[in-house]
């Protein structure tokens, strides 16, 4: 019979063979955290979202100028990434799979209660950081004035869009007393397919951005012969540009600084821009009360 002294000998030997094991275990976690972190925060590439109003592969090939500008002000690779509608843009955000994104504001507001990130900057066109959306409607309809969408097949974007469905409806709801239920509302994603589906005849009227209806008549798209505008809404807080919390304070500052400087008209028209401006959270408090009051939060 083996000396009991011998199995604690070997157990004592087991135990400090885990015990170090587990603390060279926790060290070299500790260590990669804290190299995750810092990395996090000053990452090589940046990850950049443009708002997915319109078509992927156009809007990537429409802001080469801006992802090219950013690398030379920054020092940074920058890649553009257009999610695939909105609330994947919200979550890829809180999953830290985006270090900065063209919000819209009421997508910007959802991200804002799941998110730590923070608006620097807001869309500006002719001097203003304000925007307006527009609700359409076919010509060969007989809807003259928002009253005539009662009963009517209504199209919007995206759920979470404040231009092409959070104004529309909350001025039909205002202006006309009709409420989600007095028509039979159309959730078509983009911008660009509601006006195309109220031009096609298979929508009878829309909601949408002021600035990208008026961009996609420039273009030939819309034909004003095919569709006409029926009310323009109040002015809401424009598009903000966010970013992680997270980010290194100095690389915080070039990066605001970078989009304040940015003058090309090649890089701010495809942003339907100007320029950009500065805007703070409280800016979108009118946001979150319209949301309120169509009891969407």
């Amino acid at each position: 019979m083996k000396n009991p002294n011998t199995f604690k000998s070997i157990i004592s030997k087991i135990n400090k063979f885990v015990l170090t094991v587990l603390l060279a275990i926790t060290i070299f976690s500790i260590s990669v955290s804290t190299v995750f972190a810092a990395d996090r925060s000053d990452p090589d590439i940046l990850r950049v979202a443009i708002l997915p109003d319109e078509n992927a592969s156009e809007l990537i090939k429409q802001n080469k100028k801006l992802q090219d500008y950013l690398e030379d002000r920054l020092g940074k690779e920058i890649e553009l990434v257009v999610t695939t509608d909105y609330s994947s843009m919200i979550e890829a955000m809180r999953f830290n799979r985006l270090e900065l994104a063209y919000f819209g504001p009421s997508s910007y507001v959802m991200a804002k209660q799941k998110s730590e990130i923070e608006c620097f900057a807001a869309q500006m066109k002719k001097g203003s950081i304000v925007y307006r959306s527009v609700i359409i409607a076919n010509k060969k309809n007989n809807i003259n004035k928002i009253e005539d969408i009662r009963g009517t097949n209504m199209a919007f974007g995206d759920p979470a869009s404040t231009s092409s469905h959070l104004m529309p409806r909350a001025h039909l709801l205002s202006n006309a007393n009709l409420d989600i239920d007095d028509y039979t509302p159309h959730y078509l994603g983009a911008h660009d397919a509601v006006a195309m589906n109220v031009q096609n005849g298979n929508a009878d009227a829309g909601g949408l951005s002021k600035k990208i209806f008026e961009h996609l008549v420039e273009r030939n798209i819309i034909s004003l012969e095919k569709v006409k505008v029926i009310a323009v809404s109040e002015p809401f807080p424009n598009y903000p540009w966010t970013m992680q919390s997270y980010l290194n304070p100095e690389l915080k500052e070039k990066i605001k600084t970078a989009f304040y400087e940015i003058d090309d008209p090649e890089i701010t028209k495809p942003l339907k821009a100007d320029g950009f401006l500065p805007v703070t959270d409280s800016d979108y408090d009118i946001v979150r009360d319209t949301r309120t009051l169509l009891g969407m939060d």
